[in-house]
């Protein structure tokens, strides 16, 4: 009877210390996976858009005993990635504005070198030489240099107006390139995001977390959201979807649609939306955000008011020059021919050939009876450029004045505009980082923690090691 008391006492210390084994050996294993985390933290401290993660530990079930319930030791439960979504849709939804204001502020920046004039070659430079040429015409009517000189002026003039159309037609084409390689941009990131929501589905299935590829994909949703304006949500499969320009699907889990471009009637190209059988929606004017609408608006806006408006000078100090040119007389005593010629827009004004080749062709007098010495229709010429004949409230001076003032506002709400969304971001990004970014330091002290820990319980399975030979030298 004393031997199997004694057996049985050998066996229950026995048991006992397996369970130290047991729960020993779960803890080393647990801190093993938190000194891995921790790696990964440290390993990804520069990693654009990289979200802190920690293991998440329990203390497993109890186990019954004959004092109780008695602790079975820790498990790992999954590892958690550090995130806010409220804070990462804030992000997202500011750099919708920034992305539009950045290239609105740089496009706008480039109108406005087209319009310098700084260097002294720009519009308002040709106009004062043009109207002082005609002035020094009054003094001296028949006078062959004060002709020539003015010959040049009106030349130089029309070729000036010319030149700003010319540039900016141009800088509307190299945005219509821009807003087209913006376009395959979308459709790239809209893929990869696609192939993301495939990855997370996969990873998750068995109840993980896939934490490396949700950050890959808040990461591209910022990216898009920079381009287009898009509004996204997760379903309960993880999958993200992504909708852009007032609701036009273009990511649903692992499927995407694609943006496309399509040449309107003034030649630009206008965005597109393209559904699985290639049918086609313009969606241009419904897209409000990113960097698209402010190519947009500069292209077809900004750029498009500035040339209306250089058309319309042109188009009535050509028609106002040409009437009181004709109602004088050349130097042959003929009624004077058009000075300008063209279809009334900058594009294309140009001084007649005839005068151009005939400098005795311009209509200084007044009376066919006074010619030579006749400059009374030069001097008519001249104060035209004191008339408020722009839409009766400005001279033509004025009128392109206010045109550079406006392009110069545009500039200044531009930054402003991009000065204050960047501000916005820095904030937004600021605090993400306070939350999900990755401290050295934190992440040391968590190191030496799980480290100790482990040690520790190795320790302990030692001592248990010992026991247990204590205990077989019973037997």
């Amino acid at each position: 009877f004393s031997r199997r008391r004694r057996h049985t006492r050998l066996g229950r210390w026995s048991r006992g210390l397996g369970d130290v084994y047991k729960r020993q050996g779960q803890a080393l294993l647990t801190q093993q996976q938190a000194i891995s985390v921790t790696s990964h933290n440290i390993a990804n401290v520069n990693t654009p858009g990289y979200s802190r993660q920690q293991l998440i530990m329990s203390t497993n079930t109890p186990l019954d005993s004959s004092i109780g319930p008695t602790g079975s030791g820790v498990s790992a439960e999954s590892i958690e990635r550090i995130y806010d979504s409220y804070l990462n849709a804030q992000i997202s939804n500011e750099s919708q504005g920034l992305g539009r204001w950045d290239a609105q502020k740089d496009a706008v920046k480039l109108v406005e070198t087209i319009f310098n004039e700084a260097n002294g070659s720009g519009l308002n430079e040709a106009m004062s030489k043009f109207w002082n040429a005609w002035q020094s015409l009054t003094t001296d009517p028949d006078g062959t240099t004060e002709r020539q000189v003015l010959m040049t002026a009106s030349r130089v003039l029309a070729t000036t107006l010319n030149q700003l159309d010319t540039d900016l037609s141009q800088f509307q084409q190299g945005l219509d390139f821009v807003v087209q390689g913006t376009v395959a941009d979308i459709n790239r990131l809209a893929q990869e995001l696609a192939d993301l929501n495939a990855k997370i589905i996969s990873s998750e299935a068995g109840s993980m977390s896939a934490n490396d590829y949700r950050d890959q994909r808040e990461l591209l949703l910022k990216d898009l959201s920079e381009l287009i304006d898009i509004d996204s949500f997760e379903d309960a499969s993880g999958a993200v979807s992504v909708s852009v320009a007032n609701g036009w699907p273009l990511v649903t889990a692992g499927q995407y649609w694609q943006l496309s471009t399509e040449t309107n009637v003034a030649g630009l190209e206008e965005v597109v939306w393209v559904d699985d059988e290639g049918n086609t929606t313009n969606i241009n004017a419904e897209i409000s955000s990113g960097k698209l609408r402010g190519l947009l608006e500069v292209r077809d806006t900004i750029i498009t008011d500035y040339m209306t408006r250089l058309d319309t000078l042109t188009g009535t100090l050509m028609t106002d020059i040409n009437l009181l040119h004709q109602a004088g007389f050349d130097l042959n005593g003929t009624g004077g021919e058009v000075f300008f010629i063209g279809t009334g827009t900058a594009a294309d004004l140009e001084v007649n050939p005839n005068i151009v080749a005939d400098l005795n062709l311009i209509a200084a007098a007044g009376d066919a009876a006074t010619v030579p010495g006749d400059s009374r229709n030069a001097v008519d010429i001249a104060n035209l450029q004191y008339e408020l004949n722009m839409g009766g409230t400005q001279s033509y001076n004025d009128y392109y004045g206010a045109i550079v003032r406006d392009v110069g506002n545009e500039v200044l709400k531009s930054d402003a505009y991009y000065t204050h969304q960047s501000d916005m971001m820095v904030q937004l990004e600021n605090q993400r980082e306070s939350i999900s970014g990755v401290s050295l330091d934190e992440e040391m002290i968590n190191l030496i923690k799980f480290q100790n820990a482990y040690t520790a319980a190795a320790k302990l399975i030692t001592t248990a090691d010992e026991m247990m030979q204590t205990v077989l030298q019973l037997i």
